[in-house]
């Protein structure tokens, strides 16, 4: 009796367990949707606010922000049970979402985010900060984490405040309106918000008539992030927003131009030239296509430079063999929410995820018969995305080449700038404190001109990885007119970047603009030529600019032809650099060979395929190579 009693005892215990697991599965379910939807916009259980008693009949809400579902001021604040003007509006905020008000606005609903977004490098600019203080001679070295908001007045601080510090998510937007090709900063404005033409016109009568008839379309706050978005910032410093769309700024002058379509004049009057659109724009792809929330807002964690924080990398959607996928009971709840608000379908199919980090790109598929698919973000429209071609994917002469390097169409390149400083300038403008200053640093630019991008080269350990590179600081600091000080001599620094141009081609380069061509070595413009006399070869190099006094290379150059490099740093990162002599002389040894094999070529080809060492063991009476 007793041995049935005890198993009894615990056949009751396992079904009590079973029944308790039940129970907490079905109020804790772990799936991505039920994760989306905990974590989704906060439905505020309040009575009717007194807002709408004047602001009654708005609409232009997007879904998830209708102040029927979360009211007006836990985005506005004020106060809700006030019945007149004065003390409802006490203490609101007109435009919520600038990182001054986040905490009691967006963040309130949005804490995840916002936490992100205040350590992205968009909002810290520790990468330009970082450099601008290395290249002044500030900083030992531009790899310290700094914010831009702590910029006091040195000169390097006093450089960034006069050029550089406009650009930050900190910047407040203190007017109504759209998000434009002007529109610095804004906080979570500079992404999320959104106005129709109907909202515009609203806002517009509103102010026509004095501001007395209360505008009746509210702009809209949602994740239809448009190039436009992106564009007041990320048309400066590098130009990734013009490039990406084929544009490349010049130093033209209004006057200057005579009419023709390959000018274009942008808002803040600057005056452009058409070199060619990137390809995935020509597609309609928005850069949000591929620059998901997860890099844009970043991971909350602080990054030194941009290509840190970036994860995603070409070969995510143009894979070689198998993909990296997800699935969407994988998602996490920040991707999830995407995929609801944005009305997505394919939870059946595997989604194309990074590498790096693993985030998922919830606007991609896969389908049964294994081909991918990209939902373009700005009409739904549905792309074919195209796996690595048989070059690329066979390819042992270039694996350590980024795709970019061979498919980016131009880069800009700006050179020779000398920089000084004004302290009687009636023009200055503080850009970080938004006030009109006496005394600013002046910049005068000597060229700006577009080519094919350099190479240098990324280093970690071991790993070598050839990527774009173009002239980042070739510069001189006039520091005496700072200082005061007449012992500050001035300097010159001649630093190269590497960089993402954005102006991918499906087209790559050909051979020879790689391996005969002195600007994509390092060496700049000019005429590389191949000699051969008396049974041997030489590269003979004449360049286009004249040599600068401060180092004696040209203008443009980054490094001496064939000649050890004199200078100690000559990247704005400590982990790139150019092509070493005898990094050089290997690829001039294929430049050499391309004088009589073309590209096509079975010997060219096979060089590709199996590597240069091969190849030279085969080297037949006629070639002639150049001396060692």
């Amino acid at each position: 009796m007793k041995g049935t009693y005890k198993k009894e005892v615990v056949l009751f215990l396992i079904l009590g367990l079973l029944v308790l697991g039940l129970i907490f599965l079905k109020f804790v379910n772990f799936s991505s949707e039920s994760e989306a939807k905990s974590q989704e916009y906060i439905s505020i259980k309040t009575k009717k606010e007194s807002c709408f008693t004047c602001h009654k009949q708005v609409s232009g809400f997007s879904k998830h922000h209708n102040p029927n579902l979360i009211g007006c001021t836990s985005c506005h604040l004020g106060n809700s049970k006030a019945t007149n003007k004065e003390e409802s509006h006490k203490d609101m905020v007109l435009i919520p979402g600038n990182l001054s008000n986040a905490d009691k606005t967006c963040g309130t609903c949005h804490a995840s985010e916002l936490h992100k977004i205040k350590h992205s490098l968009m909002t810290t600019n520790s990468g330009l900060v970082a450099v601008d203080k290395f290249v002044f001679g500030e900083a030992d070295s531009p790899d310290y984490h700094y914010h831009i908001k702590d910029l006091k007045y040195t000169a390097a601080d006093k450089h960034l405040r006069d050029l550089c510090a406009n650009c930050h998510l900190g910047a407040e937007k203190k007017e109504l309106g759209a998000i434009t090709q002007l529109s610095r900063g804004g906080g979570c404005n500079a992404c999320h918000l959104n106005y129709s033409e109907a909202a515009l016109k609203s806002l517009d009568n509103y102010i026509d008539f004095g501001e007395e008839e209360l505008p009746k379309i509210h702009p809209s706050t949602d994740i239809f992030v448009k190039d436009e978005h992106c564009f007041g910032c990320h048309s400066r410093s590098s130009r990734i927003s013009t490039n990406y769309m084929g544009w490349h700024e010049t130093l033209l002058e209004a006057e200057d131009l005579t009419g023709g379509e390959n000018y274009k004049t942008f808002e803040d009057g600057r005056i452009y030239s058409y070199q060619g659109e990137d390809v995935h724009h020509a597609k309609g792809m928005l850069c949000v296509d591929c620059h998901s929330s997860h890099e844009v807002m970043g991971d909350g964690k602080d990054y030194l430079h941009e290509e840190k924080a970036v994860t995603l990398t070409c070969a995510d959607c143009h894979f070689k063999d198998k993909p990296n996928t997800v699935v969407y009971k994988e998602l996490d709840a920040e991707s999830s929410l995407v995929f609801l608000h944005r009305n997505y379908n394919h939870k059946d199919k595997k989604m194309l995820a990074v590498k790096k980090d693993g985030h998922p790109l919830v606007n991609t598929f896969i389908d049964n018969e294994g081909e991918a698919y990209l939902i373009g973000k700005k009409d739904g429209e549905i792309h074919s995305i195209k796996k690595q071609g048989d070059v690329c994917a066979k390819d042992l002469a270039h694996k350590n080449v980024s795709c970019s390097t061979c498919h980016t169409q131009w880069a800009p390149r700006c050179i020779g700038c000398h920089t000084s400083f004004d302290e009687n300038d009636n023009n200055g403008y503080d850009l970080l404190a938004k006030k009109e200053v006496i005394g600013q640093w002046i910049e005068h630019i000597a060229d700006f001109s577009v080519d094919k991008p350099a190479m240098g080269v990324r280093f970690e350990g071991d790993k070598r990885l050839i990527e774009p590179a173009v002239p980042g600081m070739i510069m001189t600091i006039d520091h005496k007119s700072f200082s005061g000080d007449k012992k500050d001599k001035t300097s010159f620094h001649r630093l190269y970047a590497p960089n993402a141009p954005h102006t991918i081609t499906k087209k790559t380069r050909d051979c020879k603009s790689c391996h005969a061509n002195p600007t994509a070595i390092g060496y700049g413009e000019g005429k590389l030529i191949y000699n051969i006399s008396k049974g041997y070869g030489e590269w003979k190099f004449t360049p286009a600019y004249e040599l600068n006094p401060n180092d004696k290379l040209p203008e443009d150059a980054w490094i001496p032809f064939l000649k050890p490099q004199k200078a100690k740093v000559f990247s704005t990162r400590t982990d790139f650099r150019p092509f070493t002599i005898k990094e050089q002389k290997q690829i001039l040894l294929v430049g050499a060979c391309l004088q009589c094999h073309k590209d096509n070529s079975s010997t060219m080809q096979k060089t590709i395929k199996l590597g240069l060492d091969a190849q030279l063991l085969k080297v037949s009476k006629e070639c002639v190579l150049p001396k060692k």
